[in-house]
């Protein structure tokens, strides 16, 4: 049964109310040994022992029976918008129980204390029943604020969970989104090595692609990664695209040691530093120096804006990219910056604490 289960009783209670139970069953059967009877020690201790155990028979039946009632209450009326029929009703039926039991057990005493000759004031009366109609009701009173405190915290929980499951997802379709724009970019360059070089240059530009995506896969699912990682990744990167520009593309590091163990958005360096290469021109009289660099919690990606007189197709996922997985993650912005000279991009360095 749902009232002796341990599990379906925390379910729809909200707490194991064995002991508040206990407690409150004697703390009434007392208050109502008092109320109903004359419980002066000038009585025999026999005669004060059967009223207050009297009493505490029917308290005991009055908590079980409202107890019940505000189960079956709570499994009829589940959503908080029925909260308030529901205390309505539980309200009249504890008013009904506690008249009607202690009406019949009243009677009952009253008859069963006369059969045996023992003098009682045990009587239905409403200005004495008040009082313990009162007590009941801050007693379940307690069992409400309890249930509600505890569903407030898990449809909380529920919604926060819900929150991250939409994001994660968001996230995941994002860095998907990212995936197919590398191949795209790589491609284009795998193109270009060919129109150059059908061979050699093709082959190793091929291998150093596959080790490259051997990375991808492995950051696959990490929202973020720690500098250090995603700057064995873009070396990598840099590596293939010097075998086509060579000299002519000039990567400038300068990250201050304790930075490495910071946590940037996978992909998202080398993005940059993509696109830097996509959008300007890379040549012998135009060299492209792109500089990576670390300044207080950011790390800023620089280069001189040498734009190419016929450009390639672009998707435009890149920045949008970066901004929105940035976004999702953690309250610090990107922060873009054209002056027509230099184009500058400055990604906040988290640490696991800023995620959202």
């Amino acid at each position: 049964m749902k009232v002796f289960n341990i599990k379906r009783r925390i379910e729809y209670l909200g707490f194991n109310d064995f002991w508040f139970s206990v407690i409150g069953i004697f703390l009434i059967s007392f208050i109502t040994a008092f109320l109903f009877n004359d419980m002066s020690l000038k009585n025999p201790p026999i005669i004060l022992l059967i009223r207050w155990v009297s009493c505490l028979f029917f308290t005991a039946l009055d908590w079980l029976i409202i107890r019940a009632v505000l189960i079956f209450l709570r499994i009829r009326f589940l959503d908080f918008k029925d909260d308030f029929k529901r205390i309505i009703f539980l309200f009249f039926a504890i008013i009904a129980i506690i008249l009607t039991v202690d009406y019949l057990g009243g009677s009952f005493l009253t008859l069963f204390f006369r059969l045996f000759d023992i003098n009682s004031t045990y009587s239905m009366k409403f200005k004495v029943l008040l009082p313990v109609i009162i007590i009941v009701v801050m007693d379940m009173a307690i069992y409400e604020a309890i249930y509600y405190h505890i569903r407030l915290k898990n449809s909380i929980r529920e919604e926060e969970q819900t929150k991250q499951v939409i994001i994660q997802a968001q996230l995941d379709t994002l860095r998907n989104q990212a995936r197919p724009h590398f191949l795209f970019n790589s491609l284009n360059t795998l193109r270009d090595i060919i129109d150059q070089d059908p061979k050699e240059n093709a082959k190793a530009f091929v291998d150093n692609l596959s080790d490259v995506y051997r990375f991808i896969l492995e950051s696959s699912n990490a929202n973020l990664i720690s500098l250090q990682e995603e700057l064995k990744f873009v070396n990598a990167y840099i590596h293939i695209q010097k075998e086509r520009f060579g000299d002519n593309l000039q990567v400038q590091f300068e990250i201050e040691e304790p930075k490495l163990y910071k946590m940037i958005v996978p992909m998202s360096l080398q993005l940059l530093v993509e696109n830097a290469i996509k959008h300007n021109v890379v040549s012998r009289n135009k060299p492209l120096k792109i500089i990576v660099e670390t300044k207080e919690n950011r790390l800023i990606i620089r280069n001189k804006i040498q734009q190419k007189s016929t450009q390639l197709p672009s998707t435009g996922i890149g920045l949008k990219n970066i901004e929105k997985r940035y976004t999702l993650l953690s309250n610090k912005p990107v922060i873009i910056d054209n002056d027509n000279e230099y184009f500058t991009v400055s990604l906040p360095l988290l640490q696991i604490s800023d995620q959202k």
